[in-house]
């Protein structure tokens, strides 16, 4: 028995060693873990007021220049439309022409063989006034089939003018907004050039052209296919609480639907850009938040990511796609983003930023 009260004693004072450590270690987790389980502060970002990386000159530059890239674009392919129709009804048109001059050359032909029945004619061959009325009937009427035929063919051949006239706008057409779009292109390439000069090109990270991406549900379109003019009109559903348009709103549940379902931060009432005109998302490459650089799975996510937009661009209006230091446009593909503050934000390596028109 005196030697159970001891043991006892140190399995009390044992118990209650363990219990304080316990408690201790509980009442210490909070400091430490739930900096890692909370979402990252978006303070990531390049100093000053306006966070997203570039000049507002320059992003006002990309977004002018791929603007009237992607409008040009429209234009062209509305051009070769009608084009492609007036092809169409030229084929038709000479078609109908070919049988009217073939009447025609007909009617012409037996005139020569056989000579014109003219009034007198038919009163000097007729034995009988009926007869006389009978012949001047027939020459109403063959009058009136040479002038039909004869009118005919002077339409067909005008419309068939026309047709060529029409035709031969398109081409004009066509030629000015290649040359438009040739200009947008070098706008925008130039302006990337005035903020690269001191920075080196480097290759590309956004995703090669053979990655194989999801297909977007294509966001809707005015009937000629332009893109309807959006304002900033429905709530934005990520945590950055504000507007986007309603096209914004369609390419960020389509790249959710895609798989790509981490942290998304679209609407920011300050700066330039298309983010206070609910036109931009940052999609971050890590699960909780704007980080560091992103590395390994995160960069890989952020490439693929980049690289759906990119590959769906036509489907979701998009006029440009930013990654690790790149930027991509509709009409030059990838190209070196530099020029920025020097940080994970700014640089765009924790996260793809997507425009859209």
């Amino acid at each position: 028995m005196p030697v159970v009260a001891p043991v006892r004693r140190t399995a009390a004072r044992m118990a209650a060693l363990i219990a304080a450590t316990v408690a201790l270690g509980v009442a210490a987790t909070p400091a430490v873990v739930a900096p890692a389980a909370a979402a990252p502060p978006l303070t990531a970002r390049a100093p000053g007021d306006d966070p997203e990386g570039g000049t507002p000159a320059l992003r006002a530059q990309l977004e002018a220049a791929s603007k009237g890239w992607l409008d040009a674009k429209d234009a062209l392919a509305k051009s070769v439309t009608r084009q492609q129709k007036i092809n169409e009804q030229l084929a038709t048109i000479e078609k109908d022409l070919a049988v009217r001059d073939q009447k025609v050359g007909v009617i012409a032909g037996l005139a020569y063989r056989t000579g014109r029945l003219g009034p007198a004619s038919a009163l000097l061959t007729s034995d009988s006034p009926d007869s006389f009325m009978d012949r001047v009937a027939a020459l109403d009427a063959v009058a009136a089939n040479e002038d039909r035929e004869l009118r005919g063919l002077l339409s067909t051949r005008e419309q068939a003018n026309q047709a060529k006239a029409a035709l031969n706008r398109e081409i004009t057409e066509q030629r000015k907004q290649v040359a438009v779009m040739e200009k947008r292109k070098q706008q925008a390439e130039q302006a990337l050039v005035v903020a690269n000069r001191k920075a080196a090109a480097s290759t590309p990270s956004g995703g090669s052209n053979s990655t194989r991406s999801a297909t977007a549900k294509p966001a809707p379109r005015n009937p000629d296919g332009s893109w309807p003019p959006e304002s900033c009109s429905v709530n934005d559903p990520t945590p950055a609480d504000g507007c986007i348009t309603p096209r914004t709103l369609h390419a960020l549940n389509q790249a959710k639907a895609a798989g790509f379902t981490r942290y998304v931060s679209c609407y920011r009432p300050g700066g330039s850009g298309e983010h206070p005109k609910g036109r931009a998302c940052d999609f971050a490459a890590q699960k909780n938040g704007f980080g560091g650089d992103a590395t390994g799975g995160d960069k890989t996510y952020g490439d693929n990511l980049a690289a759906y937009f990119k590959n769906n661009a036509s489907r979701l209006g998009v006029l440009y796609v930013i990654w690790y230091r790149q930027i991509w446009l509709p009409s030059s593909g990838w190209k070196s983003y530099s020029g920025a503050g020097g940080d994970p934000s700014s640089d765009h390596t924790n996260h793809v930023h997507l425009s859209v028109y």
